[in-house]
């Protein structure tokens, strides 16, 4: 018997967690649901948003932290994306570009979807979209 699911929490490593809590909690608006520490600067944590849970978790040990992301791991963050629906997409690009976020203009992509594209502080891809 194929097992039930009962929800998706991807897991990605950050170089910053107090940059990536301010991009992804301060700009998209995800809470902070669950850490390994309650201060600002955990290793760990879970988030949540509409239904959506995302996990950020550090690359390094705070003794083991390099001054700046290798290159020779942070590469491949340029292969992954993250898709959100996002129904109003002429509000949030509003809301990003406020954010000081560089973000893309909602556009049309072959497939259908209308979508506002940005990357994280980590190189991951962001894209908000609805069907156009």
């Amino acid at each position: 018997m194929v097992p039930t699911l009962e929800g998706f929490a991807p897991l990605l490593q950050v170089f910053d967690m107090r940059r990536s809590l301010a991009f992804y909690r301060d700009v998209l608006g995800f809470t902070v649901v669950a850490s390994s520490d309650p201060e600002d600067d955990p290793d760990w944590v879970l988030l949540r948003r509409d239904g959506i849970a995302l996990m950020l978790n550090t690359m390094y040990e705070r003794d083991e932290r390099p001054a700046v992301p290798p290159r020779t791991r942070t590469a491949a963050h340029r292969d992954m994306g993250l898709y959100f629906l996002c129904r109003d997409l002429d509000a949030a690009y509003g809301h990003l570009q406020a954010c000081g976020v560089d973000a893309t203009m909602p556009a049309a992509a072959p497939y259908g979807m209308r979508q506002i594209r940005a990357r994280d502080p980590d190189g991951y891809e962001i894209c908000l979209q609805w069907p156009a």
